[in-house]
């Protein structure tokens, strides 16, 4: 998924995950991008630039969607 892609799903009430279901994308309060363990640790979604994303866009997937590229957890 883009960052677009991402954001959009985000806006759209869908579930975007990193890797596996133990991290998902949140927008916070702040109206930043994160990506969330269920551990309760948080990395931006993206480098201080906004653009480069912590992570390739083939390792975020939706709830909805298969996820390609990793072994799942």
């Amino acid at each position: 998924m883009t960052l677009q892609e991402i954001k959009d799903a985000i806006a759209s009430g869908q579930t975007v995950y990193w890797g596996n279901k133990s991290y998902t994308v949140i927008k916070d309060k702040n109206d930043e991008y994160l990506i969330h363990h269920t551990g309760g640790h948080c990395i931006g979604l993206t480098w201080q630039d906004g653009v480069t994303m912590n992570g390739n866009e083939e390792q975020f997937f939706t709830g909805e969607s298969e996820r390609v590229g990793l072994a799942q957890d």
